[in-house]
């Protein structure tokens, strides 16, 4: 028998060490769970954040050490007139359904009731005071492009940052981030900030390209707070072409969903677009629940809420009406032909974000993933496929040295899982901060 030359490994083994710096006053490694905007959208009373300090010690048992939230910036620190509002916001959900209900209520994230005003930016810091108290840090975003302001009652918060110029947004961003921080700072709690996210995936926000200001923004917020970690975060990241990302983001933090047999389902029904003509189509309305209205009946949420979010009219009836077990049902039946590719595609995402980390020597995180975005009741990610997914995105990153990363997006108090997957979040938690060093 003689041996075969077979070519030599493109790739070298992983590297489990960090693929970048951190301040030394940060954990080596970050177990992130995604609290999103839905610490003040879904904090009434009996919701999951009423009390933001049980919220956190929920959240630090099952073995997390940092939350990613929506700081609404814009509206807490924007100087565009809005402290008013900031201090007493009436939450209102996506509004009432002629129907009976409230518009977004059996979707993810969207199912706030609403009912109930807010002092937004005192909220945030007895947060960050929370977060302190239970050896939390906190990373600082801003989803108010994307869907934020959707959630107000009242329409000022997004007609103030609409009426900012496409072009000045990064601007307006950096500028109320940089007020935030220095008061941050006066109240003794910038060491709790793990990093600052300009904004949230801002590939599907209502911005420009990050090179069309974005990157002068970032360079001028750093200058004004230089012990800070300043980026962006990325929906998808372009994995194959990362040469493309500016070389000024200070955190690689960029979001790994394989859709994959979800994305065949979407397509099927249609569920993500808007005015299409005859819908629903008779592969939804075979999914649909029995007391599903007709769309003509349900209506749909205010224009200017819809105009404030990146979601579709389609999409909060689709999901509202959708039946979640015919739903999984579908995806269980037709995986095992998207299974491995998914798999492949979650590896490979992550190993092209901690390897372009790893060449610009900064931090690599993956703030979201896995699989993608289903109905608030629908169990299919939270099943066995979801989660072997996962585990492997979790196992991948520790492999390659990644600073941060989500169990999932759904593991989250505003979600079923919390209930349910407490022990599956600390193995998680526990395999994502345990392994590797910096």
């Amino acid at each position: 028998m003689t041996e075969r030359y077979l070519g030599t490994p493109a790739m070298p083994a992983p590297d489990g060490r960090m693929t970048g710096p951190v301040p030394a006053h940060l954990p080596d490694r970050l177990a992130i769970c995604l609290w999103d905007f839905s610490w003040y959208t879904r904090a009434g009373a009996g919701e999951p954040f009423a009390d933001v300090d049980r919220a956190m010690r929920e959240t630090a048992e099952r073995g997390f050490n940092a939350v990613r939230i929506c700081a609404a910036p814009l509206l807490v620190a924007g100087g565009l007139g809005l402290d008013g509002l900031a201090a007493d916001l009436e939450i209102d959900g996506l509004g009432a359904a002629p129907t009976g209900g409230r518009y977004g209520q059996r979707t993810r994230w969207y199912d706030a009731s609403g009912g109930y005003r807010l002092d937004v930016r005192a909220r945030l810091f007895e947060l960050l005071a929370a977060a302190r108290r239970h050896g939390v840090v906190v990373v600082l975003a801003s989803w108010e492009y994307q869907q934020s302001p959707a959630f107000a009652a009242d329409p000022r918060w997004f007609e103030a940052i609409d009426a900012v110029p496409l072009e000045r947004r990064y601007d307006a961003l950096a500028d109320a981030f940089g007020r935030l921080l220095d008061d941050v700072r006066a109240a003794g709690l910038i060491e709790v900030v793990a990093f600052t996210e300009l904004h949230n995936e801002v590939d599907f926000s209502i911005l420009p390209p990050v090179e069309q200001g974005g990157v002068a923004a970032m360079e001028r917020l750093r200058a004004r707070h230089p012990d800070q970690l300043v980026t962006v975060s990325y929906g998808k990241p372009p994995h194959l072409a990362m040469h493309r990302l500016s070389p000024e983001l200070g955190v690689a933090q960029s979001h790994v969903y394989s859709y994959g047999v979800l994305d065949a389902l979407q397509q099927r029904i249609d569920i993500r677009a808007e005015g299409t003509e005859g819908f629903p189509n008779a592969d939804l309305r075979a999914l649909l629940r029995p007391d599903a209205p007709t769309v003509a009946e349900y209506g749909r949420p205010a224009d200017w809420k819809l105009r404030a979010t990146v979601v579709t009219d389609q999409m909060v009836y689709g999901y509202d009406w959708i039946d979640p077990v015919a739903w999984d049902a579908w995806l269980d039946a037709h995986v095992d032909r998207y299974r491995e590719v998914m798999l492949r595609e979650i590896e490979s995402r992550v190993v092209a974000v901690a390897e372009w980390a790893r060449w610009r020597g900064i931090p690599a995180v993956i703030g979201e993933g896995w699989v993608g975005y289903t109905p608030r009741d629908g169990g299919f990610e939270e099943g066995h496929v979801g989660l072997a997914m996962a585990e492997h995105g979790i196992r991948t990153a520790v492999a390659h040295g990644v600073w941060g990363v989500v169990p999932c997006s759904n593991a989250a108090p505003h979600h079923p899982m919390w209930a349910t997957h407490g022990d599956w979040m600390r193995r998680m938690n526990a395999l994502a901060t345990e392994e590797g060093t910096r």
